[in-house]
């Protein structure tokens, strides 16, 4: 990542996308280096100025969802963080699911959004707490997470706790000295033992598993 974390906009409604761009103005860390209003303009800005950070609506032209899987096979150095006033579970798991490293409401303040951006720019995973808890509630009124955790072997819970650190398989398979295949078979083995859908409720799991201590 660059000294200062360079980032685009993607927003159709110019007032509210000029508020964010002078919230991360007034912080030295970030630096707006374009604005878009659409799925099509999020691509384009990302695949001519390759930024850290894009931080996309979920509702516009194009579809969020849509610009999510386009910036993130074109552009996987990006880091996409959904802002939206979407609080539906589906739309959290689907955006995470196509490549967002976050999803916030449009509620946060300036502070708390330059807080999380900057986490995620630096490589964690960040669900907004009322849907991350909504979530968890969900998974563990189905099943005993902690009971599935003791399930997996040191080796599982070594990718496990990559994961939920907010690392890709590249960085988890490196950190361990493995291929990303490897990583990979190692996930699909975490995903069935633990019951869960997807590696977002991997990681829930995990970090709660981790506070209980």
């Amino acid at each position: 990542m660059s000294a200062t974390i360079r980032t685009v906009l993607v927003d159709d409604h110019p007032l509210f996308r000029e508020g964010v761009a002078a919230t991360l103005g007034a912080d030295l860390r970030f630096e707006v280096v374009g604005e878009g209003a659409s799925a099509q303009e999020a691509l384009e800005l990302c695949t001519v100025l390759l930024p850290d950070l894009l931080l996309l609506d979920l509702h516009l032209p194009g579809g969020g969802l849509n610009a999510t899987r386009a910036v993130t096979a074109a552009c996987p150095v990006t880091c996409i963080v959904m802002l939206t006033v979407s609080e539906d579970e589906s739309d959290v798991l689907a955006t995470l699911k196509a490549g967002a490293r976050g999803f916030v409401l449009k509620g946060v303040s300036g502070r708390e959004l330059r807080s999380i951006l900057a986490s995620v720019a630096a490589g964690e995973v960040y669900v907004t707490p009322v849907l991350a808890a909504s979530m968890l509630h969900d998974m563990t009124s189905r099943r005993s997470g902690s009971h599935l955790l003791e399930e997996l072997t040191p080796r599982e819970r070594q990718i496990l706790e990559g994961v939920a650190a907010g690392r890709s398989n590249k960085e988890i398979a490196r950190s361990l000295d493995l291929t990303e295949k490897t990583v990979k078979h190692y996930m699909t083995n975490v995903l069935q033992k633990l019951q869960v859908r997807n590696r977002v409720e991997a990681a829930l799991l995990a970090q709660r598993a981790q506070e209980r201590g």
